[in-house]
Formats: C-alpha cells, structure tokens, sequence
C-alpha cells in the first residue's frame, strides 16, 4: 500500500483492506490489525472499520518533513478468533505501506517562548528590551524572517523588522492598568518568505521594577465638626501610594505654617499611613482650608501638598447643619467687594 500525507496534519491516511472467506460479522473473519515495524515515535495508529473490516491508518502525531520525508510500515492482520489447529497456513498476513510525506512552509518558531525580560519602569524611551531570536523550520527552502508587532496593548513598543531588537516609544510605568502583577505582556509575529508566508507568534513579558514616581495621596479631603464640640479630634487621614515599598510608606505628614500668633490646629501621626487632625480650639462657623503635606520614604522622596477642606457647622438636637458656613463665605465676600466698590467711588 502506499500513501502521502501533508507535514504537520494528522488523521486517517489509508484503508489497509484484506479478503476473507469466513461467515462475515463473527470473530473468524473479523480481522485485528497491528503496526509491527517502522513506528518507533508511536506517529501512526491503524483501527478496524467494523464495517467493512478495512484497517484505516491514522497519524496521530504529525510529521515533520525536515525530520523523514519517508516511512515505511510493516503491517500485520489477524483474526479476533484463532485459526483451528492443523491448517497449512499461518494465523496471519502482513503487507508493507510506504508513506511519503509532503513538504508544507511551517510558521517560523520565537526561541524561547515566551520570552522574559526585567526592565525598570521609567527607563528612557528608545531603550532596548530585548533581541528576539526566531527560527524557520523549513531549513530546505532558506527563507528569510521578518518581525512585526501583534499585540502591544499599551503602545510602548516597536520592533525592528530585520534583526528583531524590540525597543520602547514611550515611558513604560508599571502603575498602568495594562500591567498585571508588575508584568506587562506583548506579542510579536516571525513571517518567513514563504509563498503562501507562514507566520509564527512568540509572547514577551516584561517584568517592571518599581520606581518612586507616584506622589502619596491623601483621603478623606473633607471633614465635619460641630461649632460647640466637645471632642476636637476632627477626622482621622489615611495616606497611599501606587508604588511599591519601600517608595511608599511609612508617611511624613506635616501641616504647614499657621499665620498669626494662634494656632488653630495640629496633625498627630497615628501609625505608618495614618495621622489624627486635631483641633486646639472651637471655631466660628465658617469653611477652613487646613494645609497638609504628605511624604513617602522613597529616595528621593516625593510630597503632596494638598489642602482637608474642613466644615464647622452648627449643630442642634443631634443634626448638623453645614449650609450657614457656605453663605457665610458669600456674605465676607459681597460685604468685600461693597467695601471695594464705595473705595474706588471716594478715590477715583
């Protein structure tokens, strides 16, 4: 028998068929095929048609044409029952089957895949990342590669088309929402010169260093108090950080300078990201813009000077009622600008 197969595919790839004089559909004319020679790699399986009792060779493992553009099968045939004793011939039968396997233009294949690489975040743009390295299958027909980007999900990268050096356009920052577990992850494509070409996909993770770039932020930005509260312990502020340690805490806060010879208020740190603003005395009614400066441990370090909006409201029988600071606001401002306008009159 003979029979030709396509590199890299497998199914049936032959029907073996044998004649046999028995009462068809019993275990005496049944026939029981085995591969016995010629299929060291376990590539090619042959099963019994019930049917017709044909033996349909399968390969199972697909074929590599570099490897062995021919095989050649030493097949034999039985049936389920034995023969009765004393018959002039032997209980079985073997036939040959030559294969000869067609070259196909596979895609070519990234080495290794996938490909790992460290990189700091931050690094310039225009660094190398790394070189990849792919290679054709088709060693008979010396093709040509050339590199493309597939997947880039956050624009950070290009790729030289002929030697494969992957390179940054823009900043890589390990804080995008494209980078999972500190690793980001893009893919590349080889395709040879092949007619059709082939192509092949090779993955790259890129696993990225933390640097100090994010500034600590600061929550919550507002708080509440009673003009005539009795606990002057206003809200407790935490501290975060998108970097990782040791760029983030533990947190520095500090308030900034207080004009005038009262102090209205301080900042007690109560652990690593958390600091207590406490007020030194009951204040009028009215909004407060309270400075805060909030530092991480990073070298260097990086500070957020930002502002707690600070709410004194009045408050009767368990409610508070905060819309009187907000119109107090508005009242200095307007009697401000009257003050302004009959200046500008009496002066002009």
């Amino acid at each position: 028998f003979q029979a030709t197969v396509k590199e890299g595919v497998t199914g049936v790839i032959v029907n073996l068929t044998v004649g046999d004089r028995d009462d068809p559909a019993t275990g005496a004319w049944r026939a029981v095929y085995t591969i016995i020679n010629g299929n060291p790699g376990q590539s090619f399986e042959i099963h019994t048609n019930p049917q017709t009792n044909e033996g349909m060779l399968s390969v199972v493992k697909p074929l590599d044409y570099e490897i062995s553009a021919f095989h050649t099968l030493l097949i034999k045939v039985e049936n389920e029952d034995p023969l009765i004793p004393d018959i002039a011939y032997g209980p079985s039968s073997t036939a040959t089957v030559q294969i000869t396997v067609e070259d196909v233009n596979e895609g070519p294949v990234f080495h290794p895949n996938p490909m790992t690489v460290t990189k700091r975040e931050n690094i310039p743009v225009g660094s190398v990342v790394l070189t990849v390295n792919a290679t054709d299958p088709d060693t008979l027909q010396h093709q040509t590669i050339r590199y493309s980007v597939f997947k880039d999900p956050a624009g950070w990268l290009e790729i030289n088309p002929t030697n494969g050096t992957i390179g940054t356009t823009a900043v890589l920052d390990r804080e995008s929402p494209y980078v999972h577990n500190n690793i980001y992850t893009a893919q590349f494509l080889a395709i040879d010169s092949g007619n059709p070409p082939a192509t092949g996909t090779g993955t790259l993770h890129i696993t990225l260093e933390d640097v100090n770039d994010n500034i600590p932020s600061l929550y919550p930005t507002l708080a509440k108090v009673c003009d005539d509260a009795k606990d002057l312990r206003v809200v407790v502020l935490g501290a975060s950080d998108k970097d990782l340690h040791p760029n983030t805490d533990p947190f520095k806060f500090e308030l900034s300078k207080q004009s005038g010879p009262d102090k209205l208020w301080r900042i007690n740190k109560i652990n690593n990201t958390h600091a207590q603003v406490i007020l030194l005395q009951n204040l009028q009614k009215a909004n407060y813009n309270i400075p805060i400066s909030v530092t991480d441990s990073g070298k260097p370090p990086l500070t957020n000077n930002t502002e707690l909006k600070l709410q004194v409201c009045s408050c009767k029988k368990s409610k508070m009622d905060c819309s009187a600071t907000d119109a107090l606001h508005i009242s200095v401002i307007l009697i401000l600008l009257s003050l302004g306008s009959l200046f500008c009159k009496s002066f002009p």
